[in-house]
């Protein structure tokens, strides 16, 4: 078995390793790669290594420890500024997106009303695995579009209890004397959470205190470790989401002294059981479906991806989201998600689908996560803003300032704010039009000007004794 095991992973990683370098030169995306590289060692490809429902279920600890990294960027007051996105925009996606799928679902494939809806609910969902690291490598995800986009993914792993509830509600299994009800589910839920606080507060910060006053570096890796599996564990116990649960530990550490080196040793961890959970589902992908019935698998997922972005886009720009921001989230969030694999196995157990309709439908989602990618990439022109031409604006003139301040991002505006209350005269300057034109819509007057050009000969003139250069850093 020791040699087995090395042989799989062996070829897990070889393959894994290959097929993202290319995918990454291609423009293509880690993702994509991981999911090609699982199709091409499964069962259903070369057959090298076997065993993809175990390797999934360890694997699944990546979104956990995922959804833990993006609890600790969330303070509670910064988590609760976003109660409206999360529960308003949230709950509209997920309702909306979920009734108009079962609607396709019923209409393709001909399911009865109770098994379309066990489908068209889970792939109401995204793939938060597939789209928080998307935000994170592109800089996005604490910017109001990302913060848009994490509040939909987390209204989704919320809904994770309602919608087992339902599919058991629909079930024609015969009932399970053992299984709660639905109303001590939710009870559960809320227990678990203000238990998961209380922990937070009470045990883990002084644990954490006590290894930082030891100066044990790899105590805090075990410490985390722990944090996270711990909180998953307790969860799964009650048979909720574990990547809910480790939400949760993140956002009560968010603000302890303690969270970058969390951060900094949870992650090397995260990276690699993300990537196998994705080699994973490329494992599971029924190839056999899909060559068995190729256009209902490709127009069924085309259909979810048309349907959800339509539905998505129409719901941000009535949250006030411009028509091009709105259709990139739409597009971003259009594919099927990993917990869809959770209910359709829910679904089959409650005798709701066949397991050769849940094996079609997983290929649909996996369908639609791996053209993501591409989607993004085919619509990054036609969704970016137009561009503002800077002739005709104003450059920096001698106005009587002892300071320039080069580039007017968030440090500029800090310094700048900092000068002015000291009743020192600043000249701004700044080379992007867009933030020039945004600056003149609060009052604030910015020059045009490159600040690497000299200092924009001293400003033409301008007597300063002080220029400040800030590196703009990306904007929110």
């Amino acid at each position: 078995m020791t040699g087995s095991a090395l042989r799989d992973g062996v070829f897990l990683l070889g393959f894994a390793l290959a097929f993202v370098l290319l995918f990454r030169k291609l423009g293509l995306g880690a993702t994509l790669g991981f999911l090609v590289a699982g199709a091409v060692v499964g069962p259903q490809g070369l057959a090298l290594v076997g065993g993809a429902e175990a390797k999934l279920g360890i694997a699944e600890l990546g979104i956990t420890l995922l959804l833990f990294l993006v609890g600790l960027e969330l303070n509670p007051t910064r988590l609760w500024r976003l109660k409206e996105d999360i529960f308003g925009l949230g709950l509209l996606q997920v309702t909306l997106c979920g009734i108009a799928v079962a609607g396709v679902v019923a209409v393709i494939a001909g399911f009865s009303p109770a098994a379309a809806i066990a489908l068209g609910l889970p792939l109401a969902l995204s793939s938060t695995a597939q789209v928080l690291p998307m935000l994170q490598s592109a800089g996005r995800l604490r910017t109001p579009f990302g913060e848009r986009a994490f509040s939909i993914l987390l209204f989704q792993d919320l809904s994770i209890v309602p919608l087992i509830t339902i599919v058991a509600a629909l079930s024609r299994a015969p009932a399970d004397a053992n299984a709660p009800p639905g109303w001590l589910l939710a009870t559960y839920t809320v227990l678990a959470i203000v238990g998961l606080i209380l922990s937070g507060r009470f045990i883990l910060r002084p644990l954490f205190r006590l290894i930082g006053d030891l100066g044990e570096r790899e105590m805090f890796v075990f410490a985390a470790l722990f944090t996270v599996v711990a909180s998953a564990a307790v969860m799964a116990a009650l048979g909720l989401s574990t990547a809910l649960g480790a939400f949760i530990a993140g956002v009560m550490l968010a603000d302890s002294p303690y969270r970058h080196e969390l951060e900094a040793d949870v992650d090397p961890f995260r990276s690699i059981l993300l990537g196998l959970f994705f080699v994973a589902v490329g494992m599971m992908l029924d190839l056999n479906a899909i060559l068995e019935r190729p256009l209902f698998v490709i127009g069924m997922a085309a259909a979810l991806i048309l349907t959800k972005t339509i539905i998505i886009t129409g719901i941000a720009m009535l949250f006030k989201m411009r028509w091009r921001p709105a259709l990139a989230l739409g597009l971003l969030l259009s594919q099927g998600g990993e917990f869809g694999f959770v209910l359709f196995a829910q679904a089959r157990d409650a005798m709701l689908i066949a397991p050769e309709a849940a094996s079609l439908f997983g290929a649909v989602v996996t369908l639609s996560m791996a053209t993501t990618p591409f989607l993004m990439m085919a619509t990054r022109r036609f969704r970016a803003e137009p561009t503002v031409s800077p002739e005709g604006m104003e450059g920096p003139s001698h106005d009587g300032a002892i300071a320039i301040v080069v580039g007017y991002g968030r440090f500029g505006q800090t310094v700048a704010q900092m000068l002015t209350g000291q009743r020192i005269s600043v000249t701004l300057i700044d080379r992007d039009p867009e933030m020039i034109e945004t600056a003149g819509t609060f009052g604030m007057k910015v020059y045009y000007g490159d600040g690497t050009h000299g200092i924009v000969a001293a400003g033409r003139g301008c007597r300063c004794t002080a220029y400040l250069v800030l590196h703009r850093w990306r904007r929110d």
